[in-house]
C-alpha cells in the first residue's frame, strides 16, 4: 500500500492518517435508508460516496467489510422519541403488512443503487431482525445505571452519562444549550429530562410491530440498532461509521453514547459524515415541492427536470463536489455534468486510437497526473480534485491525436490503465453505450415509422405490413393507437 490514505475525523475535527484496527483490513459501517418511501436523490449521495470510498480501500489493497443497515422498525416521526413509526404508519394508510412496505422499498432501494454502479454491502442487516440483540443492549445500560424504565419504556439518563463522559463531543453540543433548546418540546412527560433519549418504547394499542420485552411490549428506539449491528458484525471496537451530517446529532450523538456505556470507551476510531444536498439552495422536502425521486430523476417526470438524466450523469454531479461540502442540485448542474461525463468518455475512445511509437520518450506530464489523482483521493476523498486530473489526462490524449504524432507505449498503456482503475474502478463511472445510442434509434425509428405512416395514408398496406413485420424481426413493437403509433423494444 504505497499511497497513505487521510480521512477527516469527525470526532477529532481534523484530517488523521488512516490507521486500521487490524493491518491491511478496514471495517466499515454506514448508515441505511429508514425504507417506507421511494429512495430519493438524498440517498444518492451517502450511497456514492461510501461506494467510492470503498472502491478506493480496494484498490489500495485493503480486504474491506462494508456493513450498510436497513432501517425496519424504531423510526419514529420527525426523528422524535413520540409520533408513530414510519413504517407502521406507512402500513396503515396503505392497508398492507409493515414487513411489505419494507420489502417492496427496500428492492426499489437496492434497483436505485444498482443503476448508480454502487457496489452490494457485505453484509446488510435489518433492524428487526436484531431485537434479541437490542433487548440485551437495554439491559446493558440498565444494569450500568445510565437509564431508566417508566411505565414500560426505557430511556437513556443523558444526565447521569454527562457525569462520567462527555454528552455532546461528536457534534459539539453543550448539555446546557439542549436543556434550554428542549425544554418546552412535547411528548417528554416520562422522560426525567426532555433531551434524555428513547431505548425500548411501549406500543400503543394500535401499533402493529411489537416484541415483547422485559419492561413492555414494545419495540426498540432508532438510535439503539447501529449500536447493536455494527458491533455484532465488526466487533467491540472497528475503524469507520460513516453516514449523512444530518445524522450526526441525535442519532450517532446517541449511538456513541450507547457504545461508550456498553463498551467502556469509544468504540469506533474515525467518523465520517457527507453534506447534503440542497436544490436551488433550499433543503429538499415534500412541503418545498423540491423532491425527487431517483425514479423521477432517471425518467424526467418531475417539473424542475427538462429532460431525462441517465444514473452516471447523476453519480459524475455527485462527485463533482467534496463529500463533505454542499452539493445544489438545479437542472443546468445536472446538464453540465453530462457534458462534463462526456468529455471523459470520450477521452477514452480517442485514447483508443492512438498510434505508438518505442521511439517516443514517456510523457513526464502524465507520470504526473497519475500522482495527482492519487493525492488527491487520499486526501479525505477528494475527488474533484482528482476529477480536475482526469481532465488534465483528456487534454493531453486530445492534443496527442490532434498532433498526429505516435506516443510512447507505456503512456497509452497508463492512460488505459488509469481509465480502469479509477473512471471505471474507484470512480464507478461506467459508459452506458446503449444510452449514448438512444438518441440516434430514436431520430432512425422517427424516420422509418415516418415512411409506414405515409404508406398507411395512401392504402398501402403491403410497404406497411412490411415495415411492422421487419421491425417485429428485430425485437421492436410497433403499436398502432388511435394517437398515433407507439413503439418500443
Amino acid at each position: 500500500m504505497p499511497h497513505t490514505l487521510f480521512i477527516y475525523n469527525t470526532l477529532s475535527r481534523k484530517k488523521e492518517k488512516f490507521e486500521p484496527l487490524v493491518p491491511g483490513h478496514a471495517g466499515l459501517y454506514v448508515c441505511g435508508p429508514t425504507v417506507y418511501g421511494d429512495p430519493h436523490l438524498g440517498h444518492a449521495r451517502p450511497g456514492v460516496v461510501y461506494d467510492v470510498f470503498v472502491r478506493l480501500l480496494k484498490d489500495l489493497g485493503y480486504k474491506v467489510r462494508y456493513v450498510r443497515n436497513i432501517t425496519d422498525v424504531g423510526h419514529l416521526e420527525n426523528d422524535a422519541d413520540t409520533g408513530e413509526d414510519k413504517i407502521n404508519r406507512k402500513a396503515r394508510l396503505e392497508e398492507l403488512e409493515p414487513m411489505e412496505i419494507v420489502q417492496h422499498y427496500t428492492i426499489r432501494y437496492h434497483r436505485a443503487m444498482d443503476m448508480l454502479n454502487t457496489l452490494p454491502p457485505s453484509i446488510e442487516p435489518r433492524a428487526s431482525g436484531h431485537i434479541t440483540e437490542q433487548i440485551a443492549m437495554v439491559q446493558q445500560i440498565l444494569d450500568a445505571g445510565m437509564a431508566y424504565e417508566v411505565n414500560g419504556s426505557v430511556y437513556f439518563d443523558v444526565q447521569a452519562y454527562s457525569k462520567k463522559y462527555h454528552y455532546g463531543i461528536l457534534s459539539g453540543r453543550v448539555l446546557e444549550d439542549l436543556q434550554v433548546q428542549t425544554r418546552d418540546l412535547e411528548g417528554g412527560e416520562d422522560k426525567r429530562s426532555p433531551y434524555d433519549f428513547a431505548l425500548w418504547k411501549k406500543a400503543a394499542p394500535e401499533h402493529i410491530m411489537r416484541w415483547p420485552s422485559p419492561w413492555s411490549d414494545g419495540f426498540p428506539g432508532w438510535h439503539l440498532e447501529c449500536s447493536v449491528m455494527s458491533s455484532k458484525y465488526l466487533g467491540q471496537v472497528f475503524d469507520i461509521h460513516g453516514g449523512g451530517m444530518d445524522l450526526l446529532f441525535p442519532h450517532h450523538e446517541c449511538e456513541l453514547a450507547q457504545n461508550t456505556v456498553t463498551r467502556g470507551k469509544n468504540s469506533i476510531r474515525y467518523w465520517m459524515h457527507n453534506n447534503m444536498i440542497t436544490i436551488n439552495g433550499q433543503k429538499m422536502g415534500k412541503s418545498l415541492g423540491n423532491f425527487i425521486t431517483l425514479e423521477e430523476m432517471f425518467t424526467g417526470n418531475h417539473p424542475l427536470l427538462s429532460r431525462a438524466f441517465d444514473p452516471m450523469t447523476v453519480r459524475f454531479f455527485i462527485l463533482q463536489a467534496h463529500y463533505r461540502g454542499p452539493l445544489d442540485f438545479s437542472d443546468q448542474a445536472l446538464i453540465a455534468a453530462g457534458a462534463g461525463l462526456k468529455r471523459l468518455y470520450s477521452g477514452q475512445a480517442q485514447l483508443l486510437k492512438l498510434p505508438v511509437d518505442t521511439k517516443v520518450a514517456p510523457s513526464e506530464q502524465l507520470q504526473g497526473i497519475e500522482a495527482k489523482i492519487y493525492t488527491a483521493l487520499c486526501d479525505d476523498l477528494n475527488t474533484p480534485v482528482a476529477l480536475a486530473a482526469l481532465f488534465e489526462m483528456v487534454t493531453w490524449i486530445h492534443n496527442a491525436v490532434a498532433s498526429g504524432k505516435p506516443v510512447a507505449p507505456q503512456d497509452k498503456e497508463q492512460a488505459l490503465r488509469l481509465y480502469e482503475r479509477v473512471v471505471n474502478g474507484i470512480l464507478g463511472l461506467k459508459e452506458d453505450k446503449q444510452q449514448d445510442q438512444q438518441p440516434l434509434v430514436e431520430g432512425l425509428m422517427h424516420m422509418i415509422l415516418d415512411v409506414r405512416t405515409r404508406a398507411r395514408a395512401q392504402k398501402d398496406w403491403e410497404t406497411s405490413d412490411k415495415i411492422r413485420d421487419g421491425l417485429s424481426g428485430l425485437g421492436i413493437t410497433v403499436k398502432d393507437t388511435s394517437g398515433g403509433t407507439e413503439w418500443e423494444i
